[in-house]
């Protein structure tokens, strides 16, 4: 089969790989449309939980090949990228995604940048009549699911979005299903924020990459006692050192984006302490695959206009960098292109 192999830390290539064999209790897949995630970037660049060789690719929508016990061949799917032990201290409190033996499909184990790929039975969910297009957020929306968890709303909050990429842009409509009164999102993009808006977004705030102090002038004056709830989406660190003063007291900042191990940001602990700020944090997902569809599956959550290009496996270099192109969102890769 042909796949996209991280073969060390920024050292990619298009190539021919075995064809997987599924063990027990996993199942034969063909991959027919895998999301292009900012994480695949840290991946390449050594970041995250990389181990090379890597075929990369968490965002996976697939049609089995050979079917196991419940499920046929033919049948599309969703593939949940997470597994756990269930038997370290962490599963055995219940907090799996803290599990020592922690393993992601396209991240530490082979994903579906591939022709070809394995995964766990358990772990695939019929689409029962979604579309590909629309299913292939399945997994960034089960992100956004576990970030909600997290955050644990409190209706009627006034909340503050920074950042509309993908997942900023599904957290935004969850936050609004879930109790959001006012939301406002910040981006540099103009047509991101425009999706914003269609999603619901009652404020929009263009924050350029460059000189940012007069929107967060207007983003505070949007709230000048502060938000409820700040949900840094970038991954920025100088985004997020700005938080604390966009916060209300007793408020809550998410820490949503994922920013590099390295990268620190100051805050001053005096203000944390005396005005009671939480801070917050959201690593991935596990378990919320379910509720993510049945989101998607009733139109609850909206998808139009986020996934703008798709390349096949020879184009993934376009795909990593497509977020550059004008009107772009999100690239998927379809592996059978």
């Amino acid at each position: 089969m042909r796949a996209v192999v991280y073969r060390q830390a920024n050292q990619v290539e298009i190539t021919e790989a075995p064809d997987p064999e599924p063990a027990p209790g996993e199942v034969l897949l063909r991959p027919i449309l895998t999301g292009v995630c900012g994480t695949d970037k840290h991946l390449l660049a050594g970041g995250f939980m990389a181990t090379y060789p890597l075929i990369p690719g968490h965002e996976i929508v697939a049609e089995v090949v050979h079917g196991g016990s419940t499920l046929a061949a033919g049948t599309l799917v969703a593939v949940d990228n997470t597994d756990v032990c269930r038997a370290c201290d962490y599963c055995r409190r219940g907090q799996t995604l803290y599990c020592t033996a922690f393993r992601s499909l396209g991240c530490n184990a082979p994903g579906g940048f591939a022709e070809l790929m394995v995964a766990p039975e358990r772990k695939c969910f019929p689409l029962d009549g979604v579309d590909p297009s629309v299913a292939v957020l399945t997994e960034p929306l089960a992100c956004a699911v576990h970030g909600a968890d997290m955050l644990a709303l409190t209706p009627g909050s006034d909340v503050l979005v920074l950042g509309a990429g993908p997942t900023g842009l599904l957290l935004t409509q969850l936050l609004l299903h879930g109790g959001a009164a006012r939301l406002t999102v910040a981006a540099p993009s103009q047509h991101k924020l425009d999706l914003a808006v269609h999603f619901g977004a009652d404020h929009t705030v263009v924050l350029p990459r460059g000189d940012q102090d007069g929107a967060f002038a207007a983003i505070k004056a949007l709230a000048p006692n502060g938000f409820d709830v700040v949900v840094e989406a970038t991954g920025v660190p100088t985004i997020l050192e700005r938080c604390p003063s966009l916060t209300r007291m007793g408020g809550t900042i998410m820490v949503y984006g994922m920013a590099d191990a390295d990268d620190r940001v100051a805050f001053s602990p005096y203000e944390i302490f005396s005005r009671e700020l939480t801070i917050k944090g959201s690593f991935a997902q596990i378990e919320c695959f379910d509720r993510s569809l049945a989101y998607l599956r009733t139109g609850r959550i909206k998808t139009d206009g986020i996934v703008t290009h798709t390349f096949g496996l020879d184009g993934f270099a376009d795909a990593l960098d497509a977020a550059r192109l004008p009107g772009a969102v999100k690239a998927a890769i379809d592996p059978q292109r």
